[in-house]
């Protein structure tokens, strides 16, 4: 049975923890994952929170992670970020490999092991993978509280350091990435044309197919002296001034379509609006930007989606999920695209909780489900292996006839921050009983042995990724801290760039690098 003096003790442990969490020293803080380090004190001090509160927060907490990663994982295995995504599964396995090393030759036991591997990689989810797999949870616990504060520490040394150690010029650096961007996209550029071509005259834009044709986009007409923002149903009448936007191909093929170059310039008459829109109508939800055709519909043009707190740079394949923002610019038609999608922010506060329950219900089956490995060995994915992939599939499906699966970014944080203060505040008091006579019996062995691990993968990493793979170091450092899940450590390398190379890597790798250390943690205490 949960007593009252049980509620308060969680409460007061999340609140302190809270307060220290938000503590920076030059910039550096432990966010929630102070939580823990309090938790190991009352801990050691007798209070213990019920186990029931480690479950449910376990159970939000990563399905909240899973329903985040779910689109951004599985398109990191597109060829593009192949590479990227390689060197981040060697960081992980270069971490294990080194644990299993050190628990080898100092007698560690594997409980203790994965702990002090998800600290060295400040992996949260691993954490929780491997409390629930291990027959041990307090040396978990508590090799994860020895081993994560040079975790964050260390990787963001690491990131200021190792430029300076390879003698890389970040400026040129950032130079190389602008050449490369420039080579593979062609700079966009705008041009006017006089509409002359009488076999177009008298067609709308819809049945002329311009941005097929010619893969350029007709921005603004001037029709007797009066400036228009086109849409596809606009009419193409003799003479009229159009500006088209593309490159400097596309805008030829504009000339052989409509007419020549002209040197006048279309005076405009209003200007341009850029406004964030919400995703909350299910109608649109899993539908791409060319199938919206907002350009054509209504002359508007997406310039950035943000989801769950990242930017993705927006392309005609963009998959619209629920929650999502989109920074659109449009100089009319305001009603009909917060009809079309939705626009309500209320919408976000009411949270559905049946997808979040359907959800939980097939990632408990899932985890039950045992597959034969070899030798005689079974293997399930147990409570956060089956949640995890279960809300990294339905968030990728995004819809279900009415139900949608994808949690709104505020609701999801939410969530997913609950589910951790849960978890953390219970497995830590928990562990707090071990705390003293383990550190008193190996405590400096093992606080060196998680240096090891946080720095030896990153060691490996960087020299194959730059020497075999020849990858820009901005990128480098991007793969880098996105397969140590070390949020932290990409804020260090983004105040040194100005450059968005290094937060596309981590963006790229980050939901491989989470799910890998997740599954691996488990197999490491089941084997």
């Amino acid at each position: 049975m949960v007593f009252w003096t049980d509620y308060f003790a969680l409460f007061l442990i999340i609140a302190i923890g809270i307060m220290i969490g938000r503590v920076k020293i030059k910039g550096i803080s432990l966010d929630l994952s102070a939580v823990i380090f309090v938790a190991l004190i009352f801990g050691h001090y007798g209070v213990r929170v019920p186990g029931i509160f480690q479950t449910l927060g376990l159970l939000l907490f990563v399905y909240a992670i899973g329903i985040q990663a779910g689109p951004g994982f599985f398109d990191s295995f597109k060829q593009k970020g192949l590479h990227n995504v390689l060197l981040a599964v060697l960081l992980v396995l270069v971490g294990i490999l080194t644990t299993l090393t050190a628990a080898k030759i100092y007698n560690i036991d594997i409980n203790m092991a994965v702990g002090l591997l998800t600290g060295a990689l400040t992996s949260t989810p691993g954490l929780a993978a491997a409390i629930e797999a291990s027959s041990s949870n307090e040396l978990a616990s508590i090799g994860y509280g020895i081993a994560y504060p040079f975790g964050v520490i260390g990787v963001i040394l690491f990131v200021h350091i190792i430029p300076r150690i390879c003698r890389i010029n970040l400026k040129k650096e950032e130079k190389k990435i602008e050449d490369e961007i420039i080579a593979t996209h062609p700079e966009i550029i705008y041009r006017h044309f006089r509409v002359n071509n009488k076999n177009i005259v008298g067609k709308t834009i819809g049945e002329l197919k311009v941005r097929g044709m010619t893969g350029a986009s007709i921005t603004r007409i001037r029709h007797n002296e009066k400036t228009i923002t086109p849409t596809r149903k606009t009419i193409l009448h003799k003479e009229d001034l159009i500006r088209a936007v593309g490159t400097n191909s596309a805008l030829e093929k504009v000339k052989l379509l409509i007419g020549p170059v002209t040197t006048q310039n279309i005076r405009i008459s209003r200007k341009s609006e850029a406004k964030w829109f919400v995703i909350t109508n299910k109608k649109v939800v899993n539908k791409t930007l060319a199938q919206l055709n907002l350009f054509e519909n209504f002359g508007a043009t997406v310039t950035r989606i943000r989801r769950s707190g990242l930017d993705i740079n927006p392309t005609l394949n963009s998959t619209v999920k629920f929650g999502d923002k989109l920074l659109i610019v449009f100089t009319s038609h305001l009603g009909e695209l917060s009809e079309l999608l939705g626009n309500e922010d209320k919408k976000l506060l009411q949270t559905d909780f049946l997808p979040i329950a359907i959800g939980l219900l097939v990632g408990i089956m899932v985890g039950s489900v045992s597959f034969p490995l070899f030798w005689g060995i079974n293997f399930k994915l147990g409570l956060t292996g089956g949640i995890l992939l279960s809300a990294l599939v339905l968030s990728r499906i995004g819809k279900t006839g009415p139900i949608v699966w994808n949690v709104s970014g505020p609701a999801n944080q939410f969530m997913k921050q609950f589910g951790l203060l849960l978890f953390l505040a219970t497995v830590g008091t928990k562990a707090g009983a071990n705390l003293m006579p383990t550190i008193r019996e190996s405590g400096m062995n093992l606080f060196v042995i998680g240096i090891f691990i946080t720095l030896v993968p990153l060691c490996v990493t960087a020299l194959i990724g730059r020497l075999v793979f020849k990858i820009n170091f901005l990128t480098l450092l991007g793969i880098l801290t996105g397969g140590m899940t070390s949020t932290p450590g990409l804020t260090a390398v983004d105040s040194v760039t100005d450059s968005n190379a290094p937060c596309v890597a981590y963006a790229t790798v980050y939901p491989v690098a989470m799910v890998l250390i997740v599954i691996l943690a488990q197999l490491m205490c089941l084997l």
